[in-house]
């Protein structure tokens, strides 16, 4: 499988100062492995779109603690008290964005759309600065999309070509972050063969999928767990 590399080699490929879609909704459908070979490479000033920043050591809560952030984007990260503390002390950049604005900004990237209004947030801080436009029924605000140098997305499986396949609800945001970006890395738990997935299973058609790795976390319980804490 042309496709198929290890974590080590792909993570080098993200540069310093890259700007990263991370599939997940705190840990749930979150690329661990590729998140802990990043959070161990040194690489700094990375940008992250992601739901929030997983949870407190856990997840893209790694990156923060090694240094490799300088700015999150996302709706919910007061689930990571680090990520709060952070911020407050001036550590690291916070973009809020509305869940479903997110949602709709990836995949506004991918589908090469340059924005889309909306009313969400009308009125608030978070439309400050931002477009205003009065349609038939009222007041929106332009939200522009969102597009990543690195997608980092975790599926279920991927079969050879890299046709991907996810797991009930760790599918969230990771179809449309496979959309949006320069290159894009897809962790598995397994692969088979082309043709054992059927055509309706499939989510991420291969022609979005660059690179795909196993990943090196165990499934015990419903719940990913290091190698190291497997019973």
């Amino acid at each position: 499988m042309k496709k198929l590399a290890q974590i080590e080699d792909v993570v080098k490929l993200i540069k310093d100062g890259d700007q990263l879609l991370v599939g997940g909704f705190g840990l749930s459908g979150s690329p661990l492995s590729l998140i802990d070979e990043i959070a161990a490479s040194g690489k700094k000033d990375l940008t992250v779109v992601s739901n929030n920043l997983g949870e407190k050591g856990k997840g893209l809560g790694k990156l923060l603690v090694a240094g490799n952030l300088k700015k999150a984007i996302g709706s919910y990260f007061t689930t990571n008290a680090d990520a709060v503390n952070a911020w407050s002390k001036g550590e690291l950049e916070i973009e809020l964005v509305p869940q479903g604005t997110l949602a709709e900004a990836v995949r506004c990237g991918g589908a090469g759309i340059a924005g889309f209004y909306t009313k969400t947030a009308l009125g608030t801080k978070l439309a400050e600065g931002k477009h205003h436009m009065t349609f038939d029924d009222g007041e929106y605000i332009l939200e522009k999309a969102i597009k990543g140098d690195v997608a980092l997305v975790k599926a279920l499986k991927a079969d050879t070509l890299g046709n991907l396949v996810y797991d009930q609800s760790g599918r969230n945001f990771n179809p449309a972050m496979a959309t949006a970006a320069n290159l894009v890395i897809a962790e598995v738990d397994e692969i088979v063969e082309a043709g054992e997935i059927k055509p309706e299973e499939i989510v991420t058609p291969h022609m979005f999928v660059d690179y795909v790795v196993i990943t090196k976390y165990v499934k015990q319980g419903g719940k990913y767990v290091e190698p190291a804490e497997a019973n």
